[in-house]
């Protein structure tokens, strides 16, 4: 359909809990769908939700081949996941660096299940239930947070592994320069 706009971190429509999704199969839900499909690919990312693109529903989409963003991470299949279920296997959690569309230039380090299953509906109804581990089950978890109203940042528990990408891509080639220097 087209390429949107993707709200950021203040916009109201971010903070509010998204409403169900009451039918599939809709032209509406596959519109919707499409924009969100178009809008992450032209912004190179690895999830978009509904939210980040005005439309207050529990629809979000996911994947990653090759991605700029994301090389050297496992390949996650392109997905479309209405009104999810998250249901953390174990207490194990791990943080890792995160970015968002909503939250643009800027990365931190995020807490998150590292062993998950999730289940949910395509837009044509068909039930989708998988269990999944590390980076595929932390895209979820962010991408599935965006429908509670909730952004990565509000997630930290160090805010000292926040900031810039260009400032912490310095600070880590530094640190790798000081330790091989050693």
């Amino acid at each position: 359909m087209s390429v949107k706009k993707v709200l950021r971190m203040g916009d109201p429509v971010l903070m509010k809990v998204a409403s169900a999704v009451p039918t599939y199969n809709t032209p509406a839900l596959h519109a919707l769908v499409q924009d969100l499909l178009d809008t992450m690919a032209a912004q190179d990312g690895a999830g978009l939700a509904a939210p980040q693109i005005g439309i207050s529903q529990r629809v979000v989409v996911f994947g990653i081949a090759a991605n700029p963003r994301y090389p050297d991470e496992e390949t996650i299949p392109m997905t479309v996941l209405i009104n999810p279920v998250i249901e953390p296997l174990s207490e194990a959690v791990a943080d890792g660096w995160e970015g968002c569309l909503s939250v643009p230039g800027l990365r931190g380090e995020v807490p998150r299940y590292t062993h998950i299953r999730y289940r949910g509906f395509d837009q044509f109804g068909m039930k989708i239930e998988r269990e999944v581990t590390d980076f595929h089950a932390r895209v979820v978890q962010h991408e599935c947070d965006h429908l509670d109203g909730i952004l990565y940042p509000q997630r930290m528990t160090n805010m000292r592994a926040f900031g810039f990408e260009a400032e912490l891509e310095k600070a880590a080639e530094a640190a790798a320069e000081s330790d091989a220097a050693r």
